[in-house]
């Protein structure tokens, strides 16, 4: 893999949230937002919620070095994770994905925020943002459609000689400047 010509773990700060690298002193908190069982009840992965297979994502966040722990700035607690990964040089695109936040904190204009924080900064580095959903996870799909990604492929993922469905959808720096986060974008 190329090594980024950016900072791919930068501290975002929203009106909101804040966005800082992921430590492994961050396992507890993260966790304790993980265990709960309706945040994963439409991913591929439905049981990680289980500390288990929670080790597993959390040692992969870690180890891809563009994992970020989301903050509430008024609590100052941990309320879910991000990442950006598979930065791919030649495309001119990287990859946002591996989100999941508190349930108390959905529907309530935060994933837009820390998107928004994320593509506002990641735009002025590459051209198109990448999305992977699992195909069932509607609650995401609809979300990265409200962003302004497009669909461009469906297929299916091996993980650990499982098929599961897939969707990749695409954000382009234009179609987020003229699109519905225009008004949060400030890359020019």
């Amino acid at each position: 893999m190329t090594l980024p010509m950016f900072d791919i773990q930068p501290i975002l700060m929203g009106e909101r949230v804040m966005l800082r690298p992921l430590m492994v002193a961050d396992y507890d908190a993260l966790f304790a937002v993980a265990s709960d069982p309706e945040i994963w009840t439409m991913h591929p992965f439905p049981d990680r919620y289980k500390k288990d297979v929670f080790d597993d994502f959390f040692a992969g966040a870690i180890e891809s070095q563009g994992a970020f722990a989301i903050s509430d700035k008024a609590t100052g607690e941990i309320i879910g994770g991000t990442r950006f990964a598979s930065y791919d040089i030649v495309a001119d695109q990287i990859e946002i994905g591996w989100t999941f936040f508190a349930t108390a904190y959905w529907r309530t204009g935060v994933n837009r925020e820390v998107k928004a924080l994320m593509l506002d900064y990641i735009f002025q580095f590459v051209q198109t943002v990448v999305f992977q959903v699992g195909a069932n996870n509607f609650r995401s799909r609809t979300a990265v459609e409200r962003l302004g990604g497009k669909l461009v492929r469906e297929y299916k993922r091996n993980h650990g000689g499982q098929l599961h469905d897939y969707t990749t959808y695409h954000l382009t720096r234009q179609d987020a400047l003229s699109g519905a986060l225009s008004a949060s974008l400030s890359v020019q």
